[in-house]
């Protein structure tokens, strides 16, 4: 019994953050009320208050679980004992960017984070805490190119961390632009070529 109480909480845990999702992506983040978000998950206001201190708490958690979705991804895909690190990078960021375009809360979130949010006030420590995230995974993506490098794929001269930023900055660019103006391109077409094309640059340091 007591299992299936903790496996109901969960539930409307759940139901509470999806239904902030679509509170937030038709509403902005500032515009949500809590008294939406219970309405759309179908529970009272108390229901909320039982798994989240406020609407802020809220939206912690949604940036919590994406943030630790992509770590897990990572982390997983490091553990493989792959002989080309950069074509197993590539192959990282092309299945990322086809997580984000097929998995549409995923997607969401993101359009959240980047389009539904003014990260002043109360919502800056929330800027600060995605800034610390973006570190841990620039740090993980380094590796790869460390990796690379020390197994004699890059040039002794040529910086990870330089690297690592550049991708990092080319795959948040794509991300920024298709979530802005999904009509501009295909994320699901163009999301090989894109990273092809930046991997095909990396090549040029080969040896």
């Amino acid at each position: 019994m007591a299992k299936k109480t903790k496996e109901q909480a969960q539930e409307t845990r759940q139901s509470i953050l999806d239904a902030a999702i679509d509170v937030f992506t038709d509403k902005g983040v500032a515009g949500a009320s809590l008294n939406e978000i219970a309405e759309r998950a179908g529970v009272t206001r108390g229901a909320i208050y039982w798994h989240f201190k406020n609407k802020l708490d809220i939206f912690a958690a949604l940036q919590d679980q994406l943030h630790q979705s992509v770590m897990d991804t990572v982390l997983a895909d490091m553990e493989k004992d792959h002989p080309q690190p950069l074509q197993q990078l590539e192959q990282l960021c092309v299945a990322l960017l086809m997580d984000l375009e097929t998995n549409t809360r995923k997607s969401k979130i993101l359009s959240i984070f980047y389009t539904k949010c003014d990260y002043s006030g109360e919502m800056a420590t929330f800027l600060d805490l995605q800034n610390a995230n973006k570190a841990k995974s620039i740090e993980l993506f380094s590796h790869y190119f460390k990796r690379a490098r020390k197994q004699g794929h890059l040039d002794a001269d040529v910086d990870p961390h330089t690297l690592t930023l550049s991708l990092f900055f080319y795959l948040t660019g794509i991300l920024h632009e298709h979530l802005r103006d999904p009509e501009l391109f295909d994320l699901s077409q163009n999301a090989g070529p894109f990273i092809r094309q930046f991997f095909r640059g990396v090549s040029c340091r080969v040896m």
